[in-house]
């Protein structure tokens, strides 16, 4: 929580995977004036035909619980859960950066990938496109790096999450 008491949270959305849902969703949002941070959407389950949508957004503890009500109210929503307020969850994104360089810069870039962990797939005499997976400050620490050495490039997923444990969403 900053000085202002806004908080940044991961909520993930079990919906109908239907056209017109994730409209509804971010109407929700505009309509309210709430920022989305990062969106993602895919279907998790075909045979129920059930999709999951993560939102990353910040808010007053009031906004993130009229944000949950709200949601939870759309019709084809089956489950709402912020998962930073209900316990330990593991948290991801992918990006990929592409990196313009040549001698030191070329080399220097390629050291401070491995460190990384992050890969290469795809490579040019002239540049690179690293591929790296990991917390969104983890791939923010390594743009920061990339940035002096070439970068001309960066794509982001945005963040999925899950909640430790056995419990589903």
């Amino acid at each position: 929580m900053d000085a202002d008491g806004i908080e940044r949270h991961i909520i993930a959305v079990l919906v109908d995977n239907e056209a017109g849902v994730l409209a509804r969703v971010i109407g929700l949002f505009s309509g309210r004036g709430y920022n989305i941070e990062s969106l993602t959407v895919a279907e998790v389950d075909p045979v129920a035909g059930r999709s999951r949508i993560t939102v990353v957004t910040s808010g007053t503890p009031q906004i993130i619980e009229q944000i949950k009500a709200q949601l939870g109210r759309l019709v084809p929503v089956h489950k709402v859960s912020d998962l930073t307020a209900e316990g330990p969850h593991v948290g991801r994104e992918l990006a990929l950066i592409k990196v313009k360089g040549r001698g030191e810069k070329r080399v220097e870039s390629l050291r401070i990938a491995d460190v990384f962990r992050a890969g290469v797939v795809d490579s040019t005499a002239r540049s690179f496109v690293f591929e790296i997976t990991g917390a969104p400050e983890k791939i923010d620490a390594f743009v920061r790096l990339m940035e002096p050495l070439g970068m001309v490039d960066v794509c982001r997923t945005g963040v999925v999450a899950i909640a430790r444990g056995d419990k589903p969403i």
